[in-house]
């Protein structure tokens, strides 16, 4: 090959190159806006897995008893590159114990846990057949571990065609469940779906089903138990974020609506007293937002909210209370690319925690910027400090999840 035709293919192969961290990013940023944060549907099948091989580990969701902790993601850590959920046990000393990669069909992912006794149970999506590949769609996926974690039960559940469990909630006689099934984009149809309200019984069963909102977008991102009542969060069309009040049979006893936040909507949910507070993005315009704590009273009336306002993209995802009955909140921050060389995308992204107190006065807040990009998925309370899991993204493409542990003053302690 001459000179010129190599610096050709090299052209190429930088453009090539360019292009993949562009759409890998904006993917990452869409699902991000998670979930809630949605590591799960980076979706390598955007590559071409033969040529590409940009490793990720991430995590979305964490738990803790006093002797464990307990995670669940996903990784590409295979020959074919295919996004695998992932679940990993830790001790005290957040030594691995044990990780175990869901191998069945194709792609996919864990979003949320829990605990049940001496068992973890995961939930998320999963490509279950070579059509549901071909097709880019998923299925609901619930699984269960055991204490050396062997499956004890795996079921997947859907209405419409593309679907995904979002978040977990252990009860006395079973599971509450939140997420999405929908249309897949080319098809429309007047069938109800939308956001999810599923209840299982400890053995997997669906015992009842709910949906709410638009068959083509709504979602339930989490849920919440107060007083033999569930409330659930997430968006519908248009923009709008939605809290919904269930009783515990599934009748929805009460809803309202908050206009206007980004594409995910409302991701994250609490109650201090009489009082129900939920994170999000107040969608300022087309391309910005800011992240907001909302509150609500126990029959889904607005009262008010608090804004976090920075530059570009900013959202609250997660939403905790500490043992003072403080608000903290993570997210994710967007500021403006010093350097713009590295790839086509304007932004750097950071991860950001809050502390607010009950009357959404603030307290702290800090942010998170230590590699190329940084994002926070779940955080935890303990032993009265604040343990954060996310993953950052490298010069050389890749995507490592990580711990930080802060102190009760926003100080970090440690980084793994």
């Amino acid at each position: 090959m001459d000179s010129k035709n190599r610096k050709n293919s090299k052209k190429i192969k930088e453009r090539r190159n360019r292009r993949i961290i562009k759409r890998l990013k904006l993917v990452i940023v869409l699902c991000l806006l998670i979930l809630v944060g949605e590591l799960g549907y980076i979706g390598y099948s955007i590559f071409n897995r033969k040529e590409e091989s940009l490793y990720f580990d991430g995590i979305n969701a964490i738990v803790s008893t006093d002797s464990y902790y307990a995670t669940v993601g996903s990784n590409n850590n295979n020959d074919n590159y295919y996004e695998k959920a992932k679940i990993s046990k830790y001790n005290e000393k957040k030594e691995k114990t044990f990780e175990k990669l869901y191998n069945v069909g194709f792609n996919s992912s864990f979003f949320g846990v829990t605990v049940d006794e001496d068992s973890l149970v995961a939930v998320g999506s999963y490509e279950k057949d070579i059509d549901d590949h071909n097709d880019l769609v998923r299925r609901a996926l619930i699984v269960k571990y055991d204490a050396n974690g062997d499956i004890a039960f795996e079921k997947d559940f859907k209405v419409l065609d593309n679907s995904k469990f979002t978040s977990i909630k252990k009860i006395e006689d079973g599971y509450l469940v939140t997420g999405q099934s929908v249309y897949k984009n080319t098809k429309v149809g007047t069938s109800d779906g939308g956001a999810i309200l599923v209840k299982f019984d400890k053995d997997g069963n669906v015992v009842w089903s709910k949906t709410y909102g638009s068959n083509k977008a709504a979602i339930y991102n989490d849920l919440l138990l107060v007083d033999d009542y569930i409330y659930t969060v997430g968006t519908d069309d248009n923009y709008l974020g939605i809290l919904c009040k269930y009783d515990l049979d599934g009748n929805l006893v009460a809803y309202n609506d908050y206009k206007y936040t980004d594409g995910i909507g409302f991701s994250g949910i609490v109650n201090i007293g009489d009082k129900i507070y939920i994170s999000g993005a107040n969608r300022v315009n087309k391309s910005n937002t800011d992240a907001m704590i909302v509150e609500y009273d126990v029959d889904c009336k607005y009262i008010k909210q608090k804004i976090y306002k920075s530059k570009g993209i900013d959202r609250f995802n997660k939403l905790i209370k500490d043992d003072h009955d403080n608000l903290i909140a993570i997210g994710l921050m967007a500021t403006n690319r010093s350097k713009r060389s590295r790839t086509v995308d304007e932004f750097d992204y950071d991860g950001v925690v809050g502390k607010y107190n009950a009357n959404l006065d603030e307290i702290a807040v800090v942010t998170y910027g230590d590699e190329q990009d940084d994002y926070f998925t779940d955080i935890k309370v303990v032993n009265g400090n604040y343990l954060v899991v996310g993953y950052s993204s490298y010069e050389d493409g890749s995507y490592l999840s990580k711990f930080i542990s802060y102190s009760d003053a926003f100080k970090v302690l440690g980084v793994e």
